[in-house]
């Protein structure tokens, strides 16, 4: 969209504010908003000031001028403000006007031009599956002398003999009996689609929704997949859309990977393919899965730094508690045609051959998608430039249910990091095919650990509830 056609967009819809968003190096959006009457075709090549010194990883006091650049094809009428406002993303760059290395945003921008740049193809194509719960309450602590969690469902398991004001209504969703059940089990079928109908209303085009496996509302809605910005500002507007929506209703959506004990977790898989113009690079027919030489090179990359790409797609101490056997939680550094059960899964249902992509399938919400996205593409770029065979590296293919396998066969597998230090430390030794083209700096990744590090250490020294159960009577 042109400036021209968002100024025509304002003054046709009577907008009051434009409401201007860029992301931080967690993936928040943070926003400051202008009077319509203040936006002006200099507005888009001047920018909006912010200080960069009161957003944690970016700069500090001492240099903390910084500038929003709004890109006029990013923007949507926001449907919950009670004045009209029209939201816009943003790049960050500095006063001088140079591209700022630590903004997520700019760095998709740089992954994008180095793909077209290495001559591989000309696009990434993108689509997440964004799993999340809607609960009805949500409580939690953490202080010098208590520390406590405490959510709640109107659907959930442990609720089936509650007393309830005009009594229980049971069908209550069982632990791991989510996966699509209808009504009345099925209690949100309409708060799923009210989020699908905003989803459209500002441009994103959905593909299904459904309830997801575990208990307490667990969810999940697919959109079209796109290039890889374009997906990353539709997961920013997925999430706000989904989260206020909730609100609406009275209830309170989370994409934290696992915060039920005993059931299923929130994953993000991530499909992805290149296209050369509009040929798709990763189809070959007759091969397996139909998939083409550079699409298994691109498996081998993705699944070769799979312990450093963690650091990035998985990004939270909360990550590594979905990361356990037993929950559909792909641990599994191996790729199959459509086994859940592995890190890389390349579905093999209802494909045609533009549809032929590579599924990764460890993911979650908690990653800055600017950054997850970006990364996953470098890893398995690399993977095409130094030819990685996954097949000869032992990571499959791998045909079977891998929670049924022995022992012994088991300990043939390489497995995800262990925790958020682990992949940390993973990324600290195996960052160089994130620099290729100065896409990540070394100065982004060293900050970027730091910044993660200390968010694990000020997990690790907080004294956990289940400690009481296990040492207070020693």
């Amino acid at each position: 969209m042109s400036v021209e056609k968002v100024l025509q967009t304002i003054k046709e819809n009577n907008i009051e504010w434009v409401d201007f968003r860029f992301v931080d190096l967690g993936g928040r959006a943070h926003h400051i908003s202008l009077p319509a009457s203040e936006v002006e075709d200099e507005t888009f090549v001047n920018g909006v000031a912010f200080d960069g010194s009161s957003i944690k990883g970016f700069r500090g006091i001492e240099e903390s001028d910084m500038v929003m650049m709004p890109d006029p094809n990013s923007v949507f009428i926001d449907p919950f403000t009670a004045h009209p406002t029209l939201n816009v993303m943003c790049d960050i760059f500095t006063p001088d006007g140079e591209r700022y290395e630590r903004d997520p945003r700019g760095i998709a921008v740089k992954a994008e031009e180095f793909l077209q740049k290495s001559g591989v193809g000309t696009s990434a194509f993108f689509a997440p599956e964004s799993e999340f719960f809607i609960f009805d309450d949500v409580r939690y602590e953490s202080g010098m002398n208590s520390s406590s969690f405490f959510v709640d469902s109107e659907e959930a398991a442990w609720n089936t003999g509650r007393k309830e004001e005009g009594g229980n209504l049971a069908f209550k969703v069982g632990v791991k009996g989510g996966y699509v059940p209808v009504a009345p089990v099925d209690s949100q079928q309409d708060i799923r689609s009210e989020m699908c109908r905003l989803l459209a209303e500002v441009g994103l085009r959905i593909e299904r929704h459904h309830h997801e496996v575990a208990t307490a509302g667990q969810a999940e809605i697919n959109f079209r997949f796109d290039t890889l910005k374009k997906t990353a500002d539709n997961l920013m507007t997925y999430k706000y859309i989904v989260q206020n929506t909730a609100r609406q209703y009275g209830k309170v959506a989370t994409f934290m990977p696992k915060p039920l004990f005993g059931d299923n977790g929130s994953g993000m898989h991530v499909h992805q393919s290149i296209f050369d113009g509009d040929t798709p690079l990763f189809y070959e027919k007759g091969a397996y899965a139909n998939l083409s030489e550079m699409a298994l090179h691109y498996i081998g990359g993705i699944l070769y730094h799979a312990p450093a790409l963690i650091a990035l797609t998985n990004p939270s101490t909360n990550s590594f508690k979905r990361l356990v056997p037993g929950y559909e939680a792909p641990v599994n550094l191996v790729y199959s045609k459509g086994n859940r059960s592995a890190a890389v899964r390349i579905p093999v249902a209802a494909v045609t051959p533009k549809g032929c992509r590579i599924e990764f399938r460890t993911p979650d919400s908690t990653a800055n998608p600017y950054l997850a996205f970006s990364a996953m593409l470098m890893a398995g770029l690399d993977g095409i430039k130094n030819k990685i065979n996954p097949q000869e590296l032992g990571y499959g293919p791998l045909d079977k249910n891998i929670y049924e396998l022995s022992d012994a066969d088991k300990e043939k597998i390489r497995s995800v990091p262990g925790s958020l230090s682990e992949a940390l430390d993973s990324l600290e030794a195996d960052y160089e095919f994130l620099t290729e083209g100065d896409v990540f700096t070394k100065d982004f990744i060293d900050n970027y650990i730091a910044l993660k590090r200390s968010e694990a250490q000020e997990v690790a020294i907080r004294v956990h509830p289940h400690e009481y159960s296990l040492y207070f009577d020693l």
